[in-house]
């Protein structure tokens, strides 16, 4: 990342304002979110709307032609036009037509995507938003943080400014106040203005209608006092059917705002009367930018589904540490990132992917069913393809690929790391390196890893046999956790193998977008791991336990490896994480655990991995509470904890603060033990506590139900 970049991280985690007003919005949004969901059955709310906006992507140039025809037929005036400079130019000419003068607009991110604004003030007429958050920022001189809340990183005190200079009268923080000071500046606006300028959140094709969704009533304003209104719509709100407003509108102020309902729902339907009993002049402008090519693309067509809610933006622990003016341009984080990759260019979201950490809290609250991490993936990898992996990354996946100078490497470090450690920790590295323990102590690579006690250990023979898939960490820095994985399985009767040829699971250049590097990988391990005959592959790890389960087929599929898919699906179909086959093996009545003793409380940390994509969370609470464990759930279990693989070592400033916050929720339940199935999590907290200097034991599932067995 270039120097530029990383100064405004740090000067936007440094802004304890920017952190403190994200920071309580996401926790507030959280709790609210889930109130305004009771008793709704999201999964089949957000699959209609997936289904409705899918279909119309996949027709966008009938669709739109539909609308064209049912919008003009009651009067409208409709511009289809791929060109942001031809969207410019057709307002200009219809204002310039109609002698304009003044323009209120109402929230519009396409309009800002063009930069519509700069173009209107230029041609002479003036330009007044009039979202309170918009006009906020247009009086600030900044562009939105976020697609449904544009002022949300600033404070009350910080608007109070912002309006004392405007007003020319020193202002209070005095919320009511400042909102009625909005008023009476913007109501004139309103009135005089010869232009109102929209979006729109949906447009029916079936009805030529457009859908506007707000708060403050300005929109209906926008659009009814002037003569003239023109909406900008990105093709991408069309639907086909006019009973798809009904899980739209169920769906957007739940996921939006937490609110049930909107205050205002606008639906125009053709011109609307001006006062004189004139029609009005409804212009209605379909932009493209790219959209169409968006939906041609396989990868990226799912991008059209979403519904501008902000949903993802509101869960991202990112985005409530540096805010959208860090993690973003004009549409702000991970959604914004994709949107940036194709509707500005690819390189302009070089740097801003690299903040999506691949926690997948997005995926689950998005009401689009939008998998913004797999895209965010697809632009690594075509940046990748574009300008080549950096010397760094060549140099460290090429020892990765090399499985014996690899492992080699690890065995050697045991060696020279013992400088720097201290205990089972290294707590301090020199020089350029140091930031790589800011915040937290690294784990000392083990005298002895995994695959050279595994041949050591005694196991039942002649029985049911499961692979083990120790992963990097489990095999060279935690073998206390392998060690625990076999005991249960050969509890249970089940022999472990290990195949010694199994190396890297490809997901650290899998998620720097080296495909190439992660399908060498994924072939290594198929080889490896279906050698010999096992009902199971189990792993400890579940981000290992996602590359064999999912992400082998599909990097072997986008590098036209297909002579391998049909054994990366056998692996797929036996691969299993660990708390799954455990809880299947205890209700098989194949273990047990010893009873009476009360262990005290635990607290457990989900890992991203595990219950994002293996959807796996009930089944280690129960085993260990059936180990004897009194469960304290933690504030935020599920929230990421800042290691995401190689990403807390490229951006260590960032991966501090997510850490300290999941170190603080562990301390706050009172619990002297916290579990998590995931070697990495532990790696992370276990040396966040290290340096914290806090007595909280951190383990692995596996060591905690190994100890429990009868």
């Amino acid at each position: 990342m270039k120097k530029e970049f990383k100064a405004s991280i740090n000067r936007a985690l440094n802004d304890a304002n920017l952190t403190g007003a994200l920071g309580k919005f996401s926790e507030a949004y959280r709790v609210n979110r889930a109130k305004a969901y009771d008793g709704i059955d999201f999964e089949a709310l957000r699959g209609r709307i997936a289904e409705a906006k899918s279909s119309a992507a996949c027709h966008l140039d009938e669709v739109a032609e539909v609308f064209k025809q049912n919008a003009e037929a009651l009067g409208a005036k409709v511009y289809r036009t791929s060109d942001p400079e031809q969207v410019k130019e057709y307002i200009l000419q219809v204002a310039r037509d109609n002698g304009v003068k003044s323009v209120v607009k109402s929230k519009s991110m396409a309009s800002e995507e063009i930069h519509l604004n700069k173009a209107l003030l230029n041609a002479g007429i003036s330009v007044a938003e009039t979202d309170l958050g918009e006009w906020i920022i247009q009086l600030a001189g900044q562009t939105p943080s976020h697609m449904v809340m544009p002022a949300i990183h600033l404070t009350k005190e910080e608007v109070a400014e912002i309006f004392s200079k405007e007003v020319e009268e020193r202002l209070d923080s005095d919320i009511p106040r400042l909102v009625k000071v909005a008023r009476n500046e913007l109501r004139p606006k309103f009135l005089a203005a010869d232009m109102g300028i929209s979006g729109a959140n949906i447009a029916v094709a079936e009805t030529g209608s457009i859908v506007l969704v707000t708060n403050e009533g300005n929109a209906r304003l926008t659009t009814t006092l002037p003569r003239i209104h023109v909406a900008l719509v990105g093709v991408e709100k069309l639907v086909e059917k006019f009973e798809t407003v009904v899980p739209i509108l169920d769906a957007l102020p739940r996921s939006a705002t937490a609110q049930l309902l909107t205050s205002y729902v606008s639906i125009i339907t053709g011109p609307s009367p001006n006062d004189d009993g004139s029609l009005k002049d409804l212009h209605i402008i379909l932009m493209d930018n790219r959209r169409t090519e968006m939906a041609r693309d396989p990868k990226f067509k799912q991008a059209l589904q979403c519904i501008r809610c902000g949903s993802c933006l509101n869960v991202c622990p990112i985005f409530r540490l540096v805010g959208g003016h860090v993690f973003g341009k004009i549409y702000t984080g991970g959604i914004g990132t994709i949107l940036t990759a194709w509707f500005d260019e690819l390189q302009k979201s070089e740097e801003i992917q690299g903040l999506c950490i691949q926690c997948g809290n997005c995926t689950e609250v998005c009401p689009g069913k939008l998998d913004i991490p797999e895209m965010i993936l697809e632009i690594r990898r075509r940046l990748v393809l574009e300008k080549g992996q950096s010397l760094a990354q060549k140099a460290i996946f090429s020892v990765v690929n090399n499985r014996k100078l690899f492992h080699g490497m690890l065995r050697a470090a045991s060696v020279a790391g013992k400088p720097f450690t201290s205990g089972k920790f290294i707590r301090h590295l020199p020089l350029f390196l140091s930031d790589l323990t800011d915040g937290r102590s690294l784990p000392a690579i083990a005298e002895k890893p995994f695959r050279d006690i595994f041949p050591e250990i005694q196991q039942p023979k002649g029985g049911e046999k499961a692979v083990f898939y120790a992963g990097c960490l489990i095999d060279f820095a935690y073998p206390e956790t392998g060690i625990a994985l076999v005991k249960l399985l050969n509890k249970a009767g089940i022999e472990a193998l290990f195949p010694e040829e199994q190396t890297c699971c490809g997901a650290p250049a899998l998620y720097n977008g080296a495909y190439e590097v992660a399908a060498h990988n994924a072939v290594d391990n198929i080889k490896a791991l279906l050698e010999v005959e096992a009902k199971y592959v189990v792993s400890a790890c579940p981000t290992c336990t996602v590359a064999l389960a999912h992400d082998f087929a599909k990097t072997l599929q986008d590098q036209g490896r297909s002579e391998w898919l049909d054994k990366a699906k056998e692996l797929a179909e036996k691969t299993v994480d660990l708390s799954t086959l455990v809880k299947r093996l205890v209700e098989e009545g194949r273990l047990s655990f010893e009873e009476g003793e009360d262990l005290g409380r635990i607290t457990y940390h989900d890992s991203c991995h595990l219950k994002r994509t293996l959807k796996v969370s009930q089944e280690p609470r129960e085993l260990l509470q059936k180990a004897g464990y009194e469960l304290a759930e933690m504030y935020e279990c599920d929230m990421c904890c800042g290691m995401g693989g190689s990403y807390s070592m490229k951006l260590p400033e960032i991966s501090a603060p997510i850490l300290k916050r999941k170190l603080h929720n562990i301390k706050e339940t009172g619990a002297p033990l916290v579990a998590m199935d995931c070697p990495g999590c532990v790696m992370q907290i276990r040396g966040g506590f290290d340096q914290d200097g806090e007595a909280v034991r951190v383990r692995h599932t596996a060591e905690l139900l190994a100890e429990r067995l009868k």
